[in-house]
């Protein structure tokens, strides 16, 4: 080990800030590449390529990262937390490394692939360990500020590449690719100093590695009352995800279990959907573009509105870093949605204008809603899922099943990267009500399928999915308990309780919970 934090809150502060840095260097991936596409070097050495090849070789990094959360699904929960973050550092230093060296495409493009490779499984591990290795109050605060922090990345990524534009010469785009190496070294650095997730050891049988990672964690003593409550939850989560289970392929993450496992990795699945089926590539990837061909700027100015406009992105992620777990995910999403299918409905109704005598006022008009759309989403729609995605989970499927969702994210994103160009020049302002749509049917889908899960320690979630009701129902009732004291289990059919008075599951398939109490 190269350097030890202390215990309690510095290591708390030592897990948040590599989480942290973990997602600044995600950010900076997906901003760096669009800013060197025209630079004139980087046109040359390539032998400026077509539009098609282009858009391969941005799009093969999604690919890559679809990849990488394929293999966190096979080999994440054999791995462990601290070596899947590892490797994915790990491959993200030498797909950099293939890229800044770069003299022919497919040597470009092996090297986006192995940086995807790391960042799928990265994005698939990193908000997981940080939801695994904090208290449940602070929960979406924390994992929202590793999205906040992709809105950081993305701003470096894109006046960096700014600044360099001015340089010329092959330093000007070689330097900010090699620039990713330095955020994923300074990873690699410090998870030397952190502990694995407690869950994790927990559920391969090293209970006194996990109680000592409570202990280093709250700074507490293994006979404190807070750590044998999180002990005994934790243990009974395992026992009762695990009654009555006797699958444990790879698959069985699809199994209708007592805590309804399979539904719950479809509601991760979906969620990662809406993160991007909204049109936030649009922005992201093609706002120059989409500023130049449908608004009318010249490309100077539509590089510099294009850097302002993301800057809303992480403007409007500072809120729920500091208060989503006050806020709440489901009013968060369902208000977030329904502002961003405004944005896309004024962006479309002005622009469709673009031709009348007084077109260019509408289309100027129209850049406002572009601004207000990547404030809503950075405040909404770009974090909750990162949240929701490991915590809506049970311990058994968590890895496979954060990974599984975070797929979702690639996929999308990839078939989004690819078809906004398409869509933008032959249908003009009417392709951004396509992404009104869809905004506004996440809407009622959030609403009536989804739960609240503020609040509620990842053990509780369970609890949501298997007393039989209506798990959108039981979140209410169950969030407004969390934030008054706190849940925990007291009674399972057909279960006993342990020395903390908490139940641990037996032999009863069914766990029916019988009730709640406030800690």
């Amino acid at each position: 080990m190269f350097f030890t934090l202390r215990r309690g809150k510095s290591v708390q502060a030592g897990i948040t800030v590599c989480c942290l840095i973990a997602f600044v260097l995600f950010g900076y991936d997906q901003g760096v590449f669009g800013g060197i596409l025209h630079n004139d070097d980087w046109l040359r050495q390539f032998d400026h390529p077509s539009d098609t090849l282009t858009g391969f070789i941005v799009s093969c990094y999604n690919l890559g990262c679809l990849g990488g959360c394929v293999l966190n699904f096979f080999f994440g929960d054999i791995l462990g937390r601290r070596r899947a973050i590892w490797l994915a550092m790990g491959l993200v230093v030498i797909g950099a490394t293939l890229q800044t060296t770069a003299f022919h495409v497919p040597h470009l493009i092996i090297g986006r692939v192995i940086t995807g490779l790391g960042t799928g499984i990265k994005t698939s591990t990193v908000p997981m360990y940080q939801a695994e290795l904090c208290d449940h109050t602070t929960r979406g605060r924390l994992v929202s500020a590793e999205v906040l922090f992709v809105g950081v990345g993305i701003v470096i990524a894109y006046w960096f590449d700014f600044g360099m534009s001015f340089v010329g010469g092959a330093i000007a785009w070689r330097l900010p690719i090699a620039f990713q190496m330095v955020f994923a070294l300074m990873v690699i650095v410090l998870m030397f100093a952190l502990p694995e997730s407690p869950h994790w050891l927990f559920n391969h049988g090293r209970e006194a590695e996990a109680v000592d990672v409570l202990c280093k964690i709250y700074d507490m003593q293994p006979t404190n009352d807070h750590i044998i409550r999180e002990r005994t939850a934790i243990i009974q989560a395992i026992g009762y995800n695990g009654a009555g289970n006797t699958s444990k392929s790879l698959f069985s993450i699809f199994r209708n279990d007592n805590v309804r496992t399979g539904y719950r990795v479809l509601l991760a699945w979906g969620i990662q959907f809406m993160n991007q089926a909204g049109g936030i590539n649009l922005v992201v990837y093609y706002i120059p573009s989409v500023l130049v061909q449908n608004v009318g700027t010249t490309t100077r100015t539509a590089q510099i509105l294009g850097g302002c406009i993301n800057m809303m992105f992480m403007f409007g992620s500072i809120l729920p870093s500091l208060a989503l777990d006050r806020m709440g995910r489901r009013k968060t999403m369902i208000s977030g949605c329904l502002g961003l299918s405004i944005c896309m409905l004024l962006v479309a109704a002005l622009l469709s204008q673009a031709e009348s005598p007084n077109g260019h006022v509408f289309a100027t008009a129209s850049i406002a809603f572009f601004f207000v759309y990547m404030l809503i989403f950075g405040m909404s729609v770009n974090c909750v899922p990162w949240v929701y995605v490991p915590e809506i989970l049970p311990l058994e499927a968590r890895a496979r099943g954060t990974a599984l969702g975070v797929s979702s994210n690639w996929l999308w994103n990839f078939t989004v990267v690819m078809i906004t160009p398409v869509i933008i020049n032959r249908l003009q302002w009417k392709a951004y009500l396509i992404f009104m749509a869809t905004n506004l049917s996440f809407v009622p889908i959030f609403y009536f399928f989804y739960p609240e899960t503020s609040n509620l320690r990842l053990e509780d979630v369970d609890l949501l999915f298997s007393n039989g009701g209506d798990p959108v129902q039981n979140g209410r009732e169950m969030s407004k308990v969390a934030v008054t004291g706190g849940l925990h289990r007291s009674s399972l059919s057909g279960d006993s309780k342990d020395a903390a008075g908490l139940a641990v599951p037996g032999s009863n398939q069914k766990g029916r919970v019988e009730m709640l109490e406030v800690a």
